[in-house]
């Protein structure tokens, strides 16, 4: 799912330790019960909204398959 961040937040945005600094980063926030992603680049872009399963699934498949693809 997709938001649109409001423009008052006050997420605490993080960035990845190991990022490489080539700017394909993402940043994320937790938000009530949300996790919350965006494009480290384009901070007034488009928000992925994930359940916590859905996270802890995504980040178990990048983990055990190295990659989405």
């Amino acid at each position: 799912m997709s938001i649109q961040p409001a423009k008052s937040s006050m997420l605490n945005w993080r960035k990845s330790s190991a990022s490489a600094g080539a700017g394909e980063c993402v940043e994320v926030a937790s938000s009530g019960q949300a996790v919350l992603t965006r494009d480290s680049r384009d901070q007034s872009g488009v928000v992925l909204a994930f359940t916590a399963a859905q996270w802890l699934g995504l980040m178990s498949r990048i983990k055990n398959e190295g990659g989405l693809g």
